[in-house]
């Protein structure tokens, strides 16, 4: 055989060169009897079977029931993995169905690795289930041996900052006890003798890192989920879903059809992988995903590479997969190819490796093991695989369709990720909603206004695909699918210097230049499909500053943003917040069992409130102000009878409000609307000292304490507009929220600088909010509030209001939870030394771990840094206040510890005297 680079070049001479846009060819598998030359995949063994041509045409592997629980779509790693923790839950009559044999699709190709370390708390946890399931529960379930190899695993640096990211990672693992090391070259190169590490810098090894095998795993699934009394019917298409609508007009599944007849059930799980944005038209439900690509090669034996862990070297966007004694060689390109028609005849076939597109992780691997120069290729790998817009799986009810769920788009991740995802999808299935925070797989995080736009998805999963191995800074930014949804005033604040941050598709106000407008140009996939690359450009030379794991050169722009806010006066665009109306018969009581304070005040109360599930944990936190009822519509209120409340949310959780809202009213039947008028209004706010002085100008109202108290809200008009003003603050100053139509929006703000001009009023982003925010003590939700934090141990106990005894939707798990104590608890921390931290940082208490930073950033006013996390006992007992005061603290950031002061309130205005005007 030849060396992998004379292969290279032979191959690229001979094999048929394809536009990357274009060439669809399949290749598929001709069966062989073991692992020869000729062999596609580096296992032993597939669940493929030399008759399968035949198979489908015998029908179903065992007869159709004629009704399930649950209908599981997908025999691949996702499906058998939920099937399995859906059987351990209990759940009886659940039914996978595979259109062919189990791995069929894309699982049996996978390469199988599991990293324990990611920049993700959630996805850390997630792959230690994955690997507890693995490497020996399946074992001690089956007498199966799942394929599990513990070789470990070995990060490459080859520049400082990605050192600092491993380093970061080496931090979190502490909290969950996984063991990693930062070695020096020296150290990597007696570890991995075959290894260049001359432009090294550093590595990360993780020990107890290791691969799966997908074959042995499945099969070791599918025989656990059986014994416990689950169905696994292969060789059985589904062709379509049937919907029902009930009597209150809510769509809901009603069974799964297949070529060989119908089941009844009201839960199904799309887990089709590449093929379930099929599955999921089907179901009038929408999954945002494309089909590319995704290869890798095998090399012929390599003398030495027995036992070495498994390389990702992120920088060279390649890993190095362990294949007894030799190695799987592949990465991440940024031309990747799209399958752009995906067959539904798909099953146990390979693309033609295209190797052009395939070169650039040829070079990166032999740098890096330089005897793969004169090793041989046994067989290459290419094979479908799906590509979401943000990099992360699609799980939960579909807001469309309920019954009708979604654990699909694990961008090659799969295998790794599918224990703890599986657990925590049957979970999700069984209680409604998961045991851990899952928003950021949950598909409601993304507007349903982009979740079927052919041009954002595909933007987007590009862009997350190439960059998939870019080192994780805090504050990176997409450039795909930008400026999909303005606010009223993105031209105004773009020519005064704006610098726009992406939410889910809405441009907001990051923070201000004073080097000129910063457009977001339109994407140019890399520089490939033939689109030219943007070589410079304002918005790119900003964002390349962030790429930093210490203050960014315009830290002291946000500190003159912070110290204008906290000195005299800011105003901040937040009309990408969701606003939404709740109003009808029993608004009511719908508000009383939703919101967790209590809103049922006069109209022109505003409330601050959180919503929950029905395991205590925080689902939301939000504004709800009382309406007045009116027989006339206008923009700032529809018409109704009864009561209305008017709901202002975070707009980066907007649709995950939304579809919790409109779930518990479908659940509770509740007789109300919900009216999303998001797009139709603006929000802008002005807070700081001189906030009272500016608007006295700008409002035709009486602004003073006694006219318009703090937590109050009323219809009034500024510059000749009618606007609802809310007296709230979300960075701890005396401020007004003007909630204002749309076209009224740019003449509003346009009167308030002028007046604003003598007060010293200025323009500010959401890096001064996180700031201003984080130094009073704010919460943000998905931040240092999650929907598996209680407002107990968030320090939000004054929203629920459990000395009343309205009923509330997580009232029973909250006083449970007081009444045994809190066994964790959110703190505030502080630091003398001057060192950025962004999360993900270790918590020590006298020596021991006992938690780490959800949320961190810089306080400007109290000249230091503040983070936030949750503690806990290492005892296992409650966590009182006494045990947060009585230990000595330590934050460690990338190895390195930081001596901390813990804080119960908020080192910044303890006293809340500045949100009531008194300075």
């Amino acid at each position: 055989m030849a060396s992998l680079r004379r292969a290279l070049c032979g191959m690229a001479a001979t094999c048929p060169r394809r536009s990357p846009a274009l060439g669809r060819g399949l290749r598929p598998l001709v069966s062989g009897a073991g692992p020869t030359s000729e062999k596609s995949v580096p296992y032993q063994r597939t669940l493929k079977e030399a008759q399968d041509a035949s198979a489908a045409a015998q029908g179903p592997s065992q007869p159709l029931p004629g009704t399930a629980s649950v209908v599981v779509i997908g025999g691949g790693s996702l499906g058998c993995q939920t099937l399995y923790h859906l059987a351990k839950l209990g759940v009886s009559g659940a039914v996978l169905l595979e259109r062919e044999r189990l791995t069929s699709g894309t699982t049996w190709h996978t390469a199988g690795l599991l990293w324990q370390l990611r920049p993700s708390d959630v996805e850390v946890e997630l792959l230690a289930h994955t690997r507890q399931v693995v490497s020996r529960e399946l074992e001690e379930e089956t007498g199966l041996h799942t394929g599990w190899i513990q070789n470990g695993g070995l990060f490459i640096a080859s520049s400082r900052q990605r050192l600092d990211e491993y380093k970061r990672l080496m931090s979190l693992g502490k909290v969950y006890g996984i063991e990693s090391h930062v070695l020096s070259p020296g150290e990597t190169k007696a570890l991995y003798p075959l290894m260049n590490v001359e432009d090294l810098y550093g590595t990360l090894y993780v020990p107890h890192d290791g691969t799966m095998d997908p074959a042995g795993t499945c099969t070791s699934l599918a025989r656990a989920a059986t014994a416990r009394g689950a169905q696994v019917i292969e060789n059985c298409p589904v062709t379509g879903i049937r919907v029902r609508t009930d009597d209150f007009g809510v769509r809901r599944v009603a069974a799964v059809e297949t070529e060989h007849g119908s089941i009844q059930t009201p839960c199904v799980v799309n887990c089709a992988g590449v093929w379930a944005h099929a599955v999921g038209r089907m179901a009038g439900v929408k999954v945002p995903l494309v089909a590319m690509r995704h290869a890798y090669v095998v090399t012929e034996r390599i003398e030495g590479i027995q036992n070495m862990p498994n390389v990702r070297d992120h920088d060279a966007s390649v890993y190095l997969r362990l294949q007894g004694d030799a190695l799987s060689v592949g990465g991440y390109e940024t031309n990747p190819i799209f399958w752009e028609e995906v067959s539904d005849d798909f099953a146990f076939g390979l693309f033609d490796l295209d190797w052009d597109v395939f070169t650039q992780h040829i070079e990166g691997a032999i740098n890096r093991v330089p005897v793969l120069e004169k090793t041989g290729i046994k067989s290459t790998v290419c094979g479908p695989e799906s590509f979401t817009p943000d990099h992360k799986p699609l799980m939960g009810e579909a807001p469309e369709l309920r019954g009708f769920f979604l654990g699909c788009g694990f961008n090659s991740a799969g295998m790794m990720l599918g224990g703890g995802c599986g657990q925590q999808l049957a979970y999700w299935i069984v209680h409604g909603r998961p045991e851990k925070d899952m928003h950021g797989y949950d598909i409601r995080r993304f507007h349903r206004s982009l979740t079927d736009h052919s041009r954002w998805i595909r933007e987007r999963s590009h862009e997350a695909y190439a960059k998939n191995y870019s080192v994780v800074f805090p504050h990176d930014e997409p450039l795909a699918g930008r400026n999909m949804r303005t606010g009223p005033l993105h031209e105004e604040l773009l020519a005064r210097g704006c610098v726009f941050q992406e939410r889910h598709g809405w441009e907001r106000p990051g923070w201000f230049s004073a080097q000129g407008p910063a457009p977001v140009l339109p994407y140019d996939f890399c520089g490939a499909y033939g689109h030219r690359a943007h070589e410079d450009h304002a918005y790119g030379r900003l964002l390349g500053q962030e790429y930093s794991f210490s203050f960014p050169p315009h830290h002291d722009v946000i500190k003159k943003e912070c110290l204008a806010c906290r000195g005299a006066a800011a105003v901040f665009d937040m009309s990408y917040f969701g606003k939404f109306f709740l109003v009808g018969p029993d608004a009511g009581k719908a508000a009383d069992w939703l919101f967790s304070a209590d809103v049922s005040r006069p109209p022109g109360s505003t409330v601050y409130t959180c919503m929950l599930n029905h395991r205590g944990g925080t689902e939301s936190d939000l504004t709800v102000s009382r309406l007045a009822p009116g027989p006339e519509a206008s923009p700032l209120a529809p018409a109704f009878e009864g009561d209305g409340y008017y709901l202002a949310v975070s707009g980066a959780a907007a649709q995950h409000n939304w579809s919790h809202i409109r779930t518990v009213l479908q659940d509770r039947k509740f007789r109300c609307q919900l009216i999303d008028s998001s797009e139709d209004l603006g929000l802008v706010s002005v807070q700081g000292p001189a906030s009272r002085a500016i608007l006295q100008e700008v409002l035709e109202a009486d602004l003073s304490d006694d006219a318009f108290p703090f937590s109050t809200h009323k219809l009034v008009r500024a510059a000749g507009h009618l606007v609802r003003a809310v007296r709230l603050s979300f960075v701890g100053e005396l401020g007004w929220e003007l909630h204002a139509p749309r076209p009224s929006c740019l003449p509003v703000y346009q009167a308030l600088m002028t007046a604003g001009a003598k007060h010293g009023l200025v323009n500010a982003g959401y890096r001064a909010i996180d700031s201003l925010s984080i130094e009073k003590g704010y919460r943000h939700w998905h931040a240092d509030l999650r929907a598996d934090d209680s407002p107990l141990e968030a320090g939000l106990a004054f929203t629920c209001k459990l000395k009343s005894s309205v009923p509330f939707l997580g009232r029973e798990a909250l006083e449970k939870q007081r009444a045994e104590g809190l066994r964790r608890r959110l703190v505030g921390f502080t630091l003398d030394e001057k060192v950025p931290m962004f999360g993900l940082e270790a918590i020590w208490r006298n020596g021991q771990v006992v938690g780490h930073v959800r949320r961190a950033d810089f306080g400007f006013t109290i000249d230091k840094t503040l983070a936030y996390g949750y503690i806990r006992d290492p005892s296992g007992g409650p966590v009182s206040l006494d045990f947060v005061k009585s230990g000595d603290y330590t934050l460690e950031r990338m190895g390195m510890t930081y001596a901390a002061h813990a804080h119960l309130k908020s080192p910044f205005d303890p006293d809340n005297k500045r949100v009531k005007g008194v300075y």
